[in-house]
Formats: structure tokens, C-alpha cells, sequence
């Protein structure tokens, strides 16, 4: 792959690193913080970055198990956080190409309309079953969630960073 100018060489991702943010992110899920309405979602973000950056690793088959745990810890109506995580990854695999193109911050607006689906689509799944509407706090989510993508992006891309001192036998 052709890479950006002054894009930075990364080593490959080390899996059990891949599976470990993904536990840390669904733990993290799992506080009981209280869920509001505006919470972002960080399984959802680091489901993204995974299926953004490892797509062939962290696909959709990872993104509906973890959204049925979810559902199962939120006691939420079975399958509505795994359709939304599994159309979330199903698009990030799609727009991971053309992401990659862009610097960190361009790619937060980028994955914007993508978290904002998720939070539809979990929302009308919602309401088809007779759930209240949460309010339109529920549109701030998506916006945490991208604000939140430049700091996923520097946390699980820092492991992969090689080291900046190259020497006539190691150019790269």
C-alpha cells in the first residue's frame, strides 16, 4: 500500500494487544457509571479503530459478539447493540481504505456519520419495542464518541510505533 507523505512506518499488531483493548473497552463498558443518554459508547470506538486499522482481524463476527454482550449486560432487547456494532464495523471495513488517507483528526469527522448511525439504528430498535425516547441528549454520543477518536487513535497506535532512529543499514 502506498502510504501519505510523512506517514510513519508502523510495526504489525500484535493480537493478544488487539483482543486486550478490546476486553479493556467492553470492561470499561461495564462500569456502572450510571448510563445516561449522552455516554459515549468506547466499544464502539475501539471496534471502529480495529476494523479500520486490522480489518481482516477485528471484522463483524467480533463486533456481533461483543454487542451481544453488551445487550446481555445492559439487559437491553437481544441483538440491538450487535446489529448496531455490526453495521458499525460493516461500514468502517467498508471506509477503511479511503480513512487511511486522512490525518487523525479529518478521521474523527469521518467516523461522525458512522457512530451516528449505530445510535439510530440502537435507538429504533429501541422504539419498535416499546422503549421511551431518551431525549435529544442522545445526540451528543455520537459527537463524544468522535472527540474521543484522536485519543483511541494515539493510545492503540502507540505499541505499533517503530522507533524514529534510522541508520545507514535501516533506512525505514
Amino acid at each position: 500500500m502506498i502510504m501519505r507523505q510523512g506517514q510513519q512506518l508502523l510495526l504489525p499488531a500484535n493480537p493478544f494487544f488487539i483482543w486486550g483493548s478490546l476486553l479493556l473497552a467492553l470492561i470499561v463498558n461495564m462500569l456502572p457509571l450510571g448510563r445516561t443518554p449522552w455516554m459515549p459508547d468506547i466499544m464502539a470506538v475501539v471496534l471502529v479503530f480495529w476494523s479500520v486499522h486490522q480489518p481482516q482481524r477485528v471484522g463483524i463476527g467480533v463486533s456481533f459478539f461483543f454487542g451481544l454482550f453488551m445487550d446481555v449486560h445492559q439487559a437491553a432487547l437481544l441483538g440491538q447493540h450487535a446489529l448496531a456494532y455490526t453495521a458499525l464495523s460493516f461500514f468502517a471495513i467498508t471506509i477503511h481504505r479511503r480513512l487511511l488517507w486522512f490525518s487523525v483528526p479529518s478521521q474523527a469527522v469521518q467516523v461522525l456519520p458512522l457512530f451516528a448511525a449505530a445510535h439510530a439504528i440502537e435507538l429504533a430498535l429501541r422504539m419498535v419495542a416499546g422503549g421511551v425516547f431518551p431525549g435529544l441528549y442522545i445526540l451528543l454520543a455520537p459527537l463524544l464518541e468522535a472527540v474521543l477518536w484522536p485519543v483511541i487513535s494515539v493510545l492503540l497506535l502507540a505499541p505499533q510505533r517503530r522507533a524514529p532512529d534510522p541508520d545507514e543499514n535501516r533506512p525505514l
